[in-house]
């Protein structure tokens, strides 16, 4: 009973980090170290800062709400 509880929590947390893009970071440092293995991988802080910045001058995405 136990393995099929934290079978599903694992389940629910996966699909929480997905929809919230909580996993976004955890994507790239994967891609960096994939693809490109001497760079290094920019911190939580700079790739959020990173991706605000690229969201900001597209003019598709639109206006910030906050």
């Amino acid at each position: 009973m136990t393995s099929a509880l934290r079978r599903a929590l694992r389940g629910v947390r996966w699909y929480v980090r997905e929809l919230t893009d909580e996993s976004a970071y955890d994507r790239y440092v994967a891609h960096i170290r994939r693809d490109h293995p001497q760079a290094d991988a920019p911190s939580r802080r700079t790739f959020e800062r990173m991706r605000t910045d690229r969201q900001e001058q597209d003019p598709r995405q639109g206006f910030r709400c906050c």
